[in-house]
């Protein structure tokens, strides 16, 4: 499929909205992603344009992502880009739209610490354990028989011919 990905750099602008939907947990937040461009004239660093992206999560990256950011960190988001233009009120808005594919702490400002999300409640285990596959026929469990030990070796069994 031919859709715009797109890397996009900034600090998050609005605190993350979680929602539990029919379609499973879906998050969203702005974006801020400021160009910024040396003045020679001044001889110091110049915000340029400031460009907004409403950043949408879905399922487990929508958990993360509501848990993990908080307005003003800096971000590197990775998605699909989506341009929707529409009339309200009499007046066309556009606004890009950025499905995010993943979020992550921009770490050329400072650190993180990765946490790994917990698995959400499965199935209940088996009620009989593993068999121990790893058992010679006859053999001890504790002791795992080596392929080429030629004591453990038996000849093999005859095939049947139908």
């Amino acid at each position: 499929m031919n859709e715009t990905m797109v890397c996009a750099v900034g600090r998050v602008a609005t605190q993350p909205v979680y929602r539990e939907m029919a379609s499973g947990p879906s998050a969203r937040f702005r974006l801020a992603a400021t160009a910024r461009y040396w003045d020679r004239e001044k001889n110091m660093w110049t915000d340029g344009h400031t460009n907004f992206f409403t950043v949408w999560a879905n399922r487990q990256l929508a958990t993360n992502t509501a848990a993990s950011l908080t307005v003003g960190e800096p971000v590197i988001v990775q998605g699909r880009l989506k341009v929707r233009t529409d009339v309200r009120e009499g007046q066309s808005w556009t606004s890009a739209d950025i499905d995010a594919v993943a979020i992550g702490h921009d770490l050329a400002w400072g650190t993180s610490a990765f946490r790994r999300a917990g698995k959400p409640e499965t199935a209940s285990a088996p009620t009989q354990p593993e068999p121990n596959w790893e058992t010679a026929p006859g053999g001890s469990p504790d002791r795992i028989p080596d392929p080429m030990d030629a004591t453990t070796q038996q000849p093999p069994e005859a095939a049947a011919l139908t």
